[in-house]
């Protein structure tokens, strides 16, 4: 019987070695994710520029200001028409 007791300790060290490894990994995995969601990608900070600038487009025109480039600057031609 002593002869299986170390091939018992040798098998139990393997799978406890291996759901350890296991468990790093997807220790691992949900870190990334985690890190990921807290540092958006770039398509994530596009989105919250274009957010803001539709904010201030907003904003300027409750001030009655024009957006667009090459226009009047002012509602005035547009309530006109």
């Amino acid at each position: 019987m002593s002869e299986t007791d170390p091939k018992s300790v040798q098998d139990l060290t393997a799978v406890v070695q291996t759901l350890l490894q296991q468990m790093q990994d997807k220790f691992q995995t949900m870190s990334d994710q985690i890190i990921g969601r807290n540092i958006p990608p770039t398509g994530g900070m596009s989105t919250r520029i274009d957010d803001l600038e539709k904010n201030i487009a907003d904003l300027m025109t409750q001030a009655g200001v024009e957006e667009v480039e090459g226009e009047s600057k002012t509602h005035e031609g547009q309530e006109s028409q």
